[in-house]
């Protein structure tokens, strides 16, 4: 039985670059639409989801200068060859090392564990699996071969070796430390101590990337090292997004005639107004209180505090008199 064919992919089209784009231009396109795709963006959106995949896919290989030339040239083949109908792997290619100006050529058949290394072992990317165009190109041989991880000792099919694996590292910060930012020093399996920093505004499930510092590979090339976040739970705050949420205990005599009271925030105590009557449970909003946002973090969300009135417990006898006096007064209100 014969190969799936697998739809082509342009890399270009997908970036919305022009094939002659050069690397700063290639590069603006990828941060504005992954930014627009991104799943924290996107939570629950499939078509999102398939969307950043398709241009992290896309960016691994044009943003890497060896990477696509080789695209450039067997990509297009394929895409010659499959509007054709023909199985691309039954093609009989050009050898990779004859240059243009003549010499002798020969041809050979590209055998799948060649085009398995194709790319130097680029593999997965953050944010999922790579296409079945991808796969049966460059990744996994031909004829529908799934998406695998990227393996840390693999070579390309002129035999130089590929970059390292990835690294993923759980690392966990407190609330102060994820709205101001912060430092970590990590010791790898490898004996190296690397000092990372936390941008502000992170929240637990946040993914930082730490480029050319995972794994090496036979060459010496490291993969990347990503920080999955936790953020530790606090006693005070509750996260949610960029919001704050909080309580705060108000006296009766404040609930019932008015005041100020001082709210703690994760930079600086605020006051607080409490209007007159203020009932338990009621809500304030304090804008821009909250935490930094990821992406912006000149922009926060809010603090939402919680109003708990404290009833008193251990009233003194003239207290005593003063609330009976007070609820006779009130009972005589209603009566007339």
């Amino acid at each position: 039985m014969g190969a799936t064919m697998v739809e082509y992919k342009d890399y270009y089209a997908i970036l919305g670059v022009p094939r002659d784009a050069d690397e700063q231009t290639i590069k603006k396109a990828y941060r504005k639409l992954a930014r627009q795709y991104h799943p924290d963006v996107n939570p629950g959106d499939a078509e999102a989801e398939r969307k950043f995949k398709e241009i992290n896919e896309a960016y691994a290989v044009l943003s890497d200068p060896e990477k696509r030339r080789k695209y450039d040239r067997f990509g297009a083949q394929w895409e010659q060859y499959e509007r054709a109908g023909v199985n691309p792997e039954d093609v009989i290619w050009q050898d990779f090392g004859v240059g243009p100006g003549g010499g002798r050529t020969y041809t050979r058949t590209v055998t799948p564990e060649e085009l398995d290394e194709l790319l130097g072992g680029l593999g997965g990317f953050a944010g999922g699996g790579f296409s079945d165009f991808f796969e049966n190109l460059f990744g996994g041989g031909i004829g529908g071969a799934r998406p695998r991880a990227r393996r840390p000792h693999s070579a390309d099919f002129r035999g130089r070796p590929a970059q390292g694996q990835d690294v993923e590292v759980p690392v966990e910060v407190t609330l102060e430390e994820a709205y101001r930012g912060a430092t970590r020093t990590l010791q790898m399996e490898d004996g190296r101590r690397i000092e990372v920093r936390i941008p502000p505004g992170v929240r637990t499930g946040s993914r930082i990337r730490i480029a050319g510092e995972g794994a090496p590979g036979p060459d010496g090339r490291r993969g990347d090292l990503y920080l999955r976040v936790r953020v530790a739970p606090h006693p005070r705050f509750r996260p949610e997004g960029d919001d704050l949420h909080t309580s705060a205990q108000v006296d009766l005599y404040t609930a019932v005639l008015g005041g100020e009271i001082q709210v703690p925030t994760l930079d600086r105590p605020v006051m607080l107004r409490i209007p007159p009557g203020t009932q338990p449970g009621k809500r304030f909003r304090l804008r821009g209180l909250g935490m930094p946002s990821l992406k912006d973090p000149s922009k926060r969300g809010d603090l939402f505090v919680e109003v708990r009135v404290a009833i008193p417990t251990d009233l003194s006898p003239e207290e005593r008199r003063l609330f009976q006096e007070l609820r006779r007064l009130r009972e005589g209100q209603r009566v007339s």
